[in-house]
């Protein structure tokens, strides 16, 4: 393994500048004079001063005790530290600071400064937490700064600056740049363009988006002191003069909104949620009037969300809304589709996945089934807009993957006829070649939209041939002109019939739809995509394939020793339906131990083939199995690993039969297989042999299965 870079002495301030000239490049016109002043007084500081601004910087907190600063490459931190105090970049301790002074105080500290000070009442055995706690209480902070050494400590000032060069690199409230210094050793991955283009085109707009971003990376504190000036720095905030910052206001408004309906303020929470003016601020505003017994507020809100809704789902809550609390309609659109769902029954194996478990009945009934989720419609939209996106648009920065004109919904605008074009050629059915040409033209170029690892080239060509083309040219318009909006709450499978398509959504008992999954389905449902839930019923299926795995290693660690051989039997039904084995070359040598335990020799193993030859072979026999094994982890992990080796995925559900022979046949000294094997009469010819250890597992497993069809027959007519 090639050891990772080391990182020159004055990294730190080489990306500091190189994060300046970027800056100064890209957002000329955005920069004001305060931005100017500051780089100005920055390149004029000495390099010592500057790699200490930096380095405060790049830490935590916004005070630093001078005497613990220890950086080789400064040749006089003090006289550094003087000459930022000088520059207004850094300051002495004042009242403000008084908090943070004290709770970075060792325990030690604060016990002897409060004797000095007279404190008698001061205990040794406090917590840190009470000393500090007292301090802010009793002691004043002249007091503790006399007595504390708050003389040796500086404090960050006039920072604001550098949190706007940072937020107009980054496009979010970055207060450090270690994402240079990852990018240096090769942990982060950049994009490689040449040519940049700024995030912000006027300097009001980058301000208000700065000042509403700075809010809601506050409010991940929920403190009523955080929130409250949170909500004051809202209202009296800057006007938005664009969505992305009009977006980024209401986000805010809605967090401290919901904070202060939570507390039980709800005249503040009503004008935080008046002034966002988002589908999210609308809903808890509806919902604040109603509960607060403003019905005709309520309903007036809500008439206007029908008849001028900001978005689908907007429309959706509205009128479901409206129709149960003024119109008379007992269940809400959600209880209602949820009831409305298809059953289907899965094997209770399946839990924790059931979209694996849906995805095997469906395929047993015939049908193609693609797991798909939102992943499907990001590719779909990624490749056929790439030129639009990743050609003609610049992106932000190299730290950034997604084009802003999907973020501040300026897209469709943008490239209005060219996304004419491409959708009209949806609607013809003729998009598909297009798509294929920049598949190969682009294959594997990394894009903020979709990932190739994930690119399902059958899936994409079942949707473009077997969906209704206008209803799939509807769905690809609302993305264009709200990606954000639109990234998820797409359905968890794509089924295949006879060509065409449809959509299913999976929900188990206890599970809810969310209000962007109601969505895409209305959405679907009104492009003319079948698009459905569908409700599992946990049961024992006697359909399900149960491939019972028994394998020989040269060892007992899956990331070390390697497999010899592997035996699988397929059960369906309580019967075996088929068989495969197979010896492995495990590319080592097996140690003799192993070779008295098993019998297998390294002749034996010779001329087998190695596991990446067989993998393939055993990925079909699993197919949408469940993996069964007595103690499985151990062959379970085995094989993962083995998988994981060649950078492919291995998941399947699991079921132990020494596990379930524990639970359903108690009392047995042990659950060996050799021990079960003898008890319940059951062959084992040649023990620790892949295959015959396979086919034993696999009359356990019926022993267990009977016994789960009673169990679960008996669940169901108690129900």
């Amino acid at each position: 393994m090639a050891k990772p870079p080391i990182l020159p002495a004055y990294y730190y301030l080489d990306h500091f500048v190189e994060m300046l000239a970027f800056v100064q490049k890209t957002y000329g016109s955005v920069l004001g004079e305060e931005h100017r002043a500051f780089i100005a007084r920055f390149e004029g500081l000495s390099r010592d001063a500057r790699c200490l601004l930096i380095r405060m910087v790049n830490r935590r907190g916004a005070i630093f005790n001078r005497s613990l600063f220890s950086y080789p490459e400064i040749a006089d931190v003090g006289r550094a530290a003087a000459e930022l105090m000088a520059a207004s970049y850094a300051r002495a301790l004042g009242e403000g600071d008084y908090a943070a002074f004290v709770a970075c105080l060792p325990r030690d500290v604060l016990v002897t400064g409060a004797q000095a000070a007279g404190r008698g009442d001061v205990r040794k055995s406090w917590s840190k937490p009470k000393f500090v706690d007292y301090y802010l209480e009793q002691i004043p902070f002249a007091v503790a700064a006399q007595h504390c050494g708050a003389h040796k400590f500086i404090a960050l000032d006039g920072t604001r600056p550098i949190e706007f060069l940072l937020y107009l690199y980054f496009g979010k409230t970055e207060t450090d740049l270690k994402s240079f210094a990852l990018r240096d050793l090769g942990v982060l991955r950049t994009n490689q363009e040449t040519a940049f283009s700024a995030r912000f085109s006027d300097g009001d707009e980058a301000l208000a988006s700065f000042h509403y971003s700075q809010i809601l990376d506050r409010l991940d504190v929920k403190s009523d002191a955080v929130c409250r000036q949170a909500a004051v720095d809202i209202l009296a905030g800057p006007a938005c003069g664009s969505e992305y910052a009009e977006e980024l206001r209401s986000r805010a408004a809605h967090q401290a909104g919901v904070f202060f309906e939570k507390a039980g303020d709800h005249d503040f929470a009503r004008q935080l949620y008046r002034a966002g003016a988002s589908a999210d601020c609308n809903e808890r505003l509806v919902r604040l009037l109603y509960n607060d017994g403003d019905r005709p507020g309520a309903e007036a809100l809500l008439q206007r969300m029908i008849d001028q809704p900001l978005s689908d789902g907007e429309h959706l809550f509205a009128t479901d809304f409206y129709a149960r609390k003024f119109g008379g309609r007992r269940t809400g659109l959600y209880t209602e589709l949820l009831r409305s769902g298809r059953t289907i029954t899965v094997d209770d194996t399946h839990r924790g996945n059931p979209e694996a478990g849906v995805a095997g009945v469906l395929r047993r009934d015939g049908a193609t089934v693609f797991h798909t989720e939102n992943m499907l419609w990001h590719t779909l939209f990624g490749l056929l807009f790439w030129d639009e996106l990743f050609e003609s648009t610049q992106l932000p920065s190299g730290f950034d993957w997604v084009p802003h004109c999907l973020r501040d919904r300026s897209f469709s605008r943008l490239f209005a006829a060219s996304i004419a074009k491409k959708i009209g050629a949806i609607e013809a059915g003729t998009a598909l070649p297009m798509i294929l040409r920049t598949v190969a033209a682009r294959w594997g170029r990394p894009n903020g939209i979709f990932a190739w690892d994930h690119f399902q080239i059958e899936a994409l060509r079942a949707l473009l041939q077997g969906a209704n083309p206008p209803g799939l040219a509807r769905i690809i318009r609302a993305m264009c002109e709200d990606f954000r909006g639109m990234r998820d709450g797409f359905p968890d499978l794509m089924v295949v019939r006879d060509g065409r398509v449809s959509f299913m959504e999976i929900k188990a008992a206890g599970d809810v739809i969310r209000r962007n999954q109601l969505t895409r389905l209305h959405q679907l449902g009104a492009a003319g995509i079948t698009a459905e839930i569908g409700r599992v019923d946990y049961r024992f299926d006697p359909d399900q394939d149960y491939v019972v795995v028994d394998i020989e290693t040269t060892g007992s660690f899956s990331n070390g020793d390697r497999i010899t051989e592997i035996g699988a039997v397929k059960v369906r039904n309580h019967q075996v339906v088929d068989e495969w084995h197979s010896l492995i070359n495990p590319q080592r040598p097996i140690p003799w131990k192993i070779t008295q335990l098993t019998g297998i020799t390294n002749e034996m193993v010779r001329d087998a083939p190695v596991f990446a030859e067989v993998s393939e072979s055993f990925l079909d026999f699993m197919a949408d199995g469940i993996f069964v094994a007595h103690n499985v982890n151990f062959d379970y992990g085995f094989i993962a690993y083995e998988y994981k080796r060649l950078e492919r995925r291995f998941r399947f559900p699991k079921l132990c039969t020494c596990a379930g022979m524990r639970r359903r046949y108690p009392g047995h000294e042990s659950y060996g297989l050799g021990k079960l094997c003898d008890i319940y009469g059951i062959a084992l010819p040649n023990h620790h042999r892949a295959l015959c250890d396979a086919r034993a597992s696999a009359h356990l497993l019926n022993l267990i299965n009977h016994k789960r069809d009673d169990d679960l027959t008996a669940d169901v007519e108690a129900a």
